[in-house]
């Protein structure tokens, strides 16, 4: 459904785009994940037809969008981080308004204005003048813009900021659901946002991708550390000593929980080794009672960090 090759957006000597390449299929969600100022929003800019890129191709159901750019707007909806919104109109009103400028036949706009409105849970809002909406409930206008012509693209850039966390959870559950019959890309820098909502995932840094994959393969495939947490009924120093010395080790971290007296450590092992074995039998010739010693997997938020470093990001460019 979106195809993107070698897409590079410069602004002088500034390359805010570089060589990034990636596709949708139809129906996915798509993670499009980076720290702020990565290249997410000028790459979502070029995808709607609102900038064009210096150089590259990118096509949205079958559509170039520098060639086909009507084309390609007819076809998408987009959210952009500031909402387009006119305050001075009513919320029913305006997706009207929207309606009209993707020449959605008449007879057909009261039924997607419903449509839209209960998706996006605005509830008796419609009657509203938007300038009188909080920002919450303003963003959920935002939404209902994005996919009241029905598109077979959405895209979402940042579509949760402003929202408290009853809103956000909404906002999840609506995007889940447009899944199959929406192709969606989602922008943001917010973790939970991915690894709730998305089926794959593509990480930008500093204007290049530095991994596309599924969270879940990302969490279990990335090289790199590996972490091992351990509980035991031990003094905390002692046990901090012991446990930095098993071979492979780089870090280790060591809190005491006061009401049972027990100490809880997590360690960071090379990829690939696998100690747990060996931290049990240490504990055992102590004659500590050992009661938790289990590998504890890469958030995503592990993952993130790790990418988007610049020793990281270069290590898995040139993997």
């Amino acid at each position: 459904m979106i195809e993107v090759a070698d897409l590079t957006k410069a602004y002088g000597p500034v390359t805010a785009v570089d060589h990034v390449s990636f596709s949708v299929n139809e129906g996915e969600i798509l993670g499009f994940l980076g720290p702020n100022g990565a290249g997410k929003t000028t790459t979502m800019r070029i995808l709607t037809g609102f900038m064009p890129a210096t150089s590259g191709t990118a096509r949205i159901a079958g559509f170039d969008v520098t060639t086909d750019s009507l084309a390609v707007r007819r076809h998408i909806g987009y959210l952009p981080e500031t909402p387009p919104l006119y305050p001075d109109m009513t919320v029913e009103s305006y997706l009207d308004f929207v309606l009209r400028i993707k020449n959605v036949p008449g007879d057909k706009r009261r039924a997607r204005i419903s449509e839209a409105i209960e998706k996006t849970n605005l509830g008796d809002k419609g009657t509203e003048l938007i300038k009188r909406l909080s920002r919450g409930y303003k963003q959920r206008v935002g939404l209902a813009q994005a996919l009241v012509h029905d598109p077979l693209v959405i895209i979402l850039d940042e579509p949760t900021v402003g929202l408290d966390p009853k809103q956000i959870i909404e906002v999840r559950h609506l995007i889940k659901g447009l899944a199959g019959t929406h192709t969606i890309i989602l922008s943001t820098h917010i973790l939970p946002e991915v690894s709730m909502t998305c089926d794959r995932v593509v990480i930008i840094n500093k204007g290049k991708i530095v991994a596309v994959d599924t969270p879940q393969n990302l969490t279990t495939q990335l090289k790199g550390v590996q972490k091992i947490r351990v509980e035991a009924q031990a003094p905390e120093k002692p046990f901090q000593e012991l446990l930095a010395q098993i071979p492979g080790t780089s870090s280790v971290e060591v809190s005491l929980a006061r009401a049972s007296g027990h100490v809880t450590a997590t360690l960071e092992v090379a990829s690939g080794k696998d100690v747990r074995s060996l931290v049990a039998a240490r504990i055992i010739e102590k004659g500590w009672d050992l009661y938790e010693l289990r590998g504890v997997s890469l958030s995503l938020e592990d993952i993130f960090l790790q990418l988007t470093t610049d020793d990281a990001a270069h290590s898995q460019a040139s993997n």
